[in-house]
């Protein structure tokens, strides 16, 4: 079967905000992948044509990042819950089937929270280095004493507009994001020219830096140990095994969950897998999805039970 050659791009209004996202194949059950924090759908570019080959993929830019709508935080609620809100409501919007969803980082609580708020959607989940959110204030007291302490005055310092502005427009540059992805990424011949731009253009958008900065200041909400004991459909869990932010040794204690079926770890990979190593997880996912087609209708059947 020929892959598809390149995503169409399209808008959708969801609350009447713009959503920018992208869609291709036209065969198959349909996979959402959610990208993590900064990042946007072209995080999955080297996905999309792998997956379009046996399914209707569709890759979406979360509120506030990407070239998706950047409303000010003081008038929209950027947290998972919205978030999944939004990827529930583009299922039925725009997909207009259940779905299987496919996340990066913090696009994996995104992915954990859509399939508790609704089960009936979600086929399956694969998270790919889901994000332990370690400066979570419930998980802060087993940091070191220094973090313990600078954590919040740090986040506190950059609620400051005048501070928290020019700490964005330094990060917010070419340079700095390029030796970002470099500790993100252990191959750092991953990280080209073309995956900065994906990443400084919507940058670049009006609300860029009161979303960033938000975001930085969000301790709260849902963790992964929440929300797995309540999701009652398949997980995969893929794990770069040289992820620095997210180690792999906390990242293994997901996979005692009942919901989880699979950990894979990822030799040689950091903390963005479908990026770095496309070649080793476009193959891994076409098999669980092909895995769960048969069982859709039965896992369908038990979750309405």
């Amino acid at each position: 079967m020929n892959s598809p050659a390149f995503p169409t791009t399209h808008q959708w209004t969801w609350r009447g905000h713009r959503v920018r996202y992208q869609t291709l194949g036209d065969r198959g059950s349909a996979v959402i992948l959610i990208h993590g924090f900064g990042a946007s759908g072209d995080h999955w570019r080297h996905n999309l044509a792998a997956l379009a080959t046996q399914h209707r993929v569709y890759a979406l830019d979360l509120m506030g990042f990407g070239f998706s709508d950047k409303p000010n935080p003081q008038s929209f609620s950027y947290t998972f819950e919205t978030w999944a809100d939004q990827v529930l409501d583009f299922c039925e919007a725009v997909v207009q089937a259940p779905v299987h969803l496919i996340g990066n980082s913090i696009g994996c609580i995104v992915a954990l929270q859509a399939a508790v708020q609704d089960p009936h959607r979600c086929h399956s989940l694969s998270l790919l280095d889901c994000s332990l959110r370690l400066l979570h204030e419930r998980k802060r007291p087993t940091l070191p004493w220094y973090q313990q302490i600078s954590t919040p005055i740090f986040q506190r310092v950059l609620g400051l507009p005048p501070v928290g502005q020019f700490f964005f427009s330094q990060v917010a540059r070419p340079g700095a994001i390029a030796n970002f992805l470099r500790q993100a990424y252990h191959n750092s011949a991953a990280v080209t020219q073309d995956l900065v731009e994906y990443i400084y253009r919507p940058a670049l958008e009006p609300g860029a830096a009161a979303v960033f900065l938000s975001f930085i200041q969000y301790s709260h909400g849902p963790l992964a140990e929440d929300l797995l004991p309540q999701v009652r459909c398949p997980v995969l869990i893929l794990w770069g095994a040289e992820d620095p932010w997210e180690p792999l040794a906390l990242g293994q204690d997901l996979a005692q969950f009942d919901c989880v079926e699979d950990f894979i770890a990822l030799p040689g990979v950091g903390h963005c897998p479908q990026d770095e190593a496309p070649d080793q997880v476009n193959p891994i996912l076409l098999q669980w999805l092909d895995r769960q087609t048969p069982q859709l209708h039965n896992h369908k059947h038990k979750l309405t039970l």
